[in-house]
């Protein structure tokens, strides 16, 4: 069976998402939107942006902008709060389902939640609780998964994939899919990301990959195309982000030094070939100059997956 054929193989909740279950979950939104005319409404990929290049802005001026530069997906991640994250440990379930409440009235679809860390500093069991109520407010907000960052210090190792390990099946019973991005530390390459989601040795537990911090957290030396060679079949979504020397990811997409077409040609003969492919970065600007760089990169992403 292809990846493609998986992605329709289980419905999930709210948002008509489907999942494999074979060596990975893999992600997808339904058919419903298969009528419409671009590649980011497609049952095979959902193009979508992170409210993360509009976070000067409250994050509903964020989903306003995304929604301004065509896309049907958004992904809920930073805003211009004390707090920076629109979901994390620290918020409420009230304040997640206002969220998605928000999400709603424009029509978007959340494929992604970033939401911070948690606090296996303290405890394995703390870590759990605090897993298990970011899972909550994903399902509150109506997201597909909720991306985690990983961690940087040895020590933590265990504690840190002994919680996402507790809180699979969990994650699984609110049609949730738990994902892990290259963010330094202990997960800056494809081969620390694959030790992780191989020490955790579940099905809901897989990669979302991100290009332009594997040549970030290696100062530039590590292409990811020679990089997504490492994680055949992990992969069930995508951060779009692309990176400028000497350590710069605050850069719109194609205009840096990742070779997206060839990135692309490499993850799908791993078997990417469908699932979310959300922008996380673009060049700064004020709101007017970062939507049009959005409008340009998902451009971009219909011709490249076209």
């Amino acid at each position: 069976m292809t990846r493609d054929q998986h992605f329709k193989r289980r419905e999930f909740m709210k948002l008509g998402l489907s999942a494999a279950t074979g060596c990975a979950v893999c992600h997808g939104l339904s058919s419903e939107s298969a009528h419409a005319s671009t590649a980011q409404t497609s049952d095979t990929w959902q193009i979508g942006c992170y409210t993360r290049p509009f976070d000067k802005h409250d994050y509903r001026v964020a989903l306003d902008a995304i929604v301004e530069a065509g896309f049907k997906y958004a992904g809920i991640m930073t805003t211009n709060t004390k707090d920076w994250l629109i979901i994390s440990t620290k918020t409420t379930l009230e304040h997640a389902q206002e969220v998605g409440e928000e999400v709603k009235k424009r029509g978007l679809k959340v494929p992604s939640i970033y939401g911070g860390g948690i606090p296996v500093n303290e405890s394995v069991e703390k870590g759990i609780a605090a897993l298990k109520g970011l899972i909550d407010q994903c399902a509150a907000v109506g997201s597909q998964t909720l991306m985690m960052g990983g961690v940087g210090e040895q020590e933590l190792y265990d504690p840190y994939y002994k919680a996402i390990a507790e809180c699979c099946d969990y994650a699984v019973e609110k049609g949730i899919g738990l994902t892990l991005k290259p963010h330094g530390g202990l997960n800056a390459t494809g081969p620390q990301c694959r030790k992780a989601i191989e020490h955790v040795g579940h099905k809901n537990f897989t990669l979302w990959y991100d290009p332009g911090n594997i040549f970030y957290y290696s100062d530039g030396k590590l292409n990811p195309v020679d990089d997504a060679a490492t994680v055949d079949g992990l992969i069930t979504g995508m951060c779009i982000k692309d990176f400028r020397d000497p350590k710069d990811v605050m850069v719109t997409p194609g205009q840096g030094r990742v070779d997206f077409p060839a990135v692309f040609a490499r993850l799908k003969q791993g078997g990417f070939t469908g699932g979310p492919l959300v922008i996380e970065t673009l060049a700064a600007g004020d709101l007017e100059t970062v939507i049009a760089e959005a409008k340009k990169t998902r451009a971009m992403l219909e011709e490249l997956v076209a």
